[in-house]
Parts: C-alpha cells; structure tokens; sequence
C-alpha cells in the first residue's frame, strides 16, 4: 500500500517510524515549513517530522498551504492508495481528502466523538478526565468528524503532564494506525459514525486558557499546570511579572489565607493557597528567564513567603 504522510510535530514521528518499520510503502511527506529560530531568526529549523523523512530518504513536501494546482499535482505524482495525518497542522480542502483511491485516514488524540478540535490531550487532563485515548478517522470535510475506524484507550494518570500524556499516545496511535491499515488493506475496516449528540470540543490553546485562577479548587489549580507542561505553560503574575508555573501537586493548607498567597518555601516548592485547598510548585519560569526550581528562585530573592500572585 502507498501511503502519503501528513505530520508536523514530535507526536507524529512515532507513525511515521513505524509505517516504516512494518514496510509501508512511504512515498511521501508532507509537513509544514521550516519556522526560523533564534534572537536573530536568521537559523531555519525543519519539522521533527521532516528530519525523519530525511534520515530515510522519503521524498519531502513543504507547501506554505497544502492547496494549489502546482501541489495537487506534485501529490498526483506520488500516486498514493491512501493518505495518513497526524497532527499536520492545517485543514485538507476535499480535493485533497479524495485524492487517494482509499481517501484519507487521521489519528486523532482522543476517543471520539469526545475532543473534537486542536488540543484534547491539553483538555483531558485540564477538565480533570480519568480515561482517554486515540482514534483512527476517516476524513471528512467537517472537524473530527468522520466515522471511526480503530480506537484504543488508556488511563490518564494523577499527576501526569501534557508532554507525558502525549508521549505515551504517539506511541499508542502508531500502534492504531498500523493495525488500522492492516485492516483497510485486508478490506476488514469496519467504520462507524460518530454521535453526534456526544460530541465535545477541545479548541486551540490561547493566552488565556492558560493563565492560573487561583480562586478554583487546588485540583482544578494542579490540572491547568498539568495541561500546559512543559509547553507553552500557565502561567499567572507576581508583582507585574509574568511567571510561568510547572510541577503542579495538591499540598496541606495550614492556615486561612487569600487565593494566590504564598504559604511556605522549601526545597520542595513554594506552597500557594487556592480558593479551596493548597498547590505545591516545584518549578517556574519568570519572564526572560530559564525554567528553574522554584526554590532557587527564593533563594535568588525573586520571591517571598506572603506575597500573593495574581
């Protein structure tokens, strides 16, 4: 079977590795453009994606958008059975979902039709969800919203951050996905639709979503840390300065003290109250600084115990 990959990020080299692995005839990738890095941003750095593709010597397609007649028929040319995308990072218009003989399959990080949408490994973990998982789709033009082919779930556990969350199900949609074409090319693929009276959404992270409400319960405080570690994490204010916040656990409250003031500072973490309950942060990131332990933070006199963030 020729396959035609679509991926950008690190969540979408374990698919790719293992479509090569197995022997999946890999006949192209398309990932997005190489993004310029550094003070100067005079320094191009390619996609995780793309470095695989060059490490075996599968042909590579950067279109600034994957659309045009000159691309179309760049795609064409590779004459693909069927398309795989995984975390591409922009919307396939239909002439590009049908043009392989067997369309276009997608693995999707979360058990549709639950997630739909940009970050639903971030939204499971933020709205406090004990189970997860991945989906191999079929594409359609709508979000998310094609019929199922595979899904395999796993636990999400306390405590766990974004970037272990999304590590293990990179690995568990390469899985799916390998089982899932064995089944299309056996012509065993059973697809079902989704319910759509049980959809759910998890849009595209912004400033916002991410900054701390520490007048919320100290779960629901740990869990907004969680879903934004180690990038691009929350973060909240102390004395006008933005500071990043990682290494989130539930601590004891000792005393009766306004959301957001800091309780205590040890080796451990600085303890800060919340609207109901207490977090421990082991590590912060104040602005133009590196990630560091939030207790040589104290020590470089950045913070103090009584002072309150916002």
């Amino acid at each position: 079977m020729r396959v035609l990959f679509w991926g950008t990020p690190e969540f979408a080299t374990p698919a790719l590795r293992a479509l090569l692995g197995e022997g999946f005839d890999v006949v192209g990738v398309v990932t997005q453009p190489d993004k310029p890095v550094g003070r100067s941003r005079s320094t191009l750095q390619p996609p995780p994606v793309k470095q695989v593709a060059l490490e075996e010597h599968v042909p590579v397609l950067q279109p600034e958008k994957p659309r045009g007649d000159a691309f179309i028929a760049q795609i064409t040319a590779l004459a693909p059975d069927i398309s795989v995308v995984v975390a591409y990072g922009h919307l396939l218009p239909k002439a590009v979902i049908d043009l392989p003989p067997r369309g276009t399959l997608n693995i999707h990080a979360s058990l549709l039709p639950q997630l739909r949408g940009a970050a639903p490994i971030q939204a499971a973990i933020r709205e406090g969800h004990d189970r997860t998982g991945v989906t191999i789709m079929r594409m359609v033009e709508k979000l998310d919203a094609g019929p199922s082919i595979l899904q395999l779930g796993t636990r999400v556990y306390d405590d766990e951050t974004y970037g272990e969350l999304a590590l293990r199900l990179s690995e568990l949609g390469a899985a799916a996905l390998v089982e899932a074409l064995a089944l299309v090319e056996l012509g065993q693929a059973r697809e079902e639709p989704q319910d759509e009276s049980r959809a759910t959404y998890a849009p595209k992270i912004d400033r916002a979503s991410t900054r701390v409400d520490w007048t919320r319960d100290a779960r629901v405080v740990a869990r907004t840390v969680r879903a934004y570690d180690p990038r691009p994490g929350a973060h909240t204010s102390l004395a006008g300065q933005d500071v990043k916040l990682f290494g989130a656990r539930l601590a004891p409250r000792p005393e009766s003290a306004e959301a957001g003031t800091v309780l205590s500072i040890g080796d451990d973490g600085i303890v800060v109250a919340c609207g109901e309950g207490a977090v421990r942060l082991a590590q912060v990131q104040p602005t133009g600084k590196k990630r560091m332990a939030a207790a040589d933070w104290h020590r470089g006199r950045g913070i103090a115990e009584g002072q309150r963030f916002e």
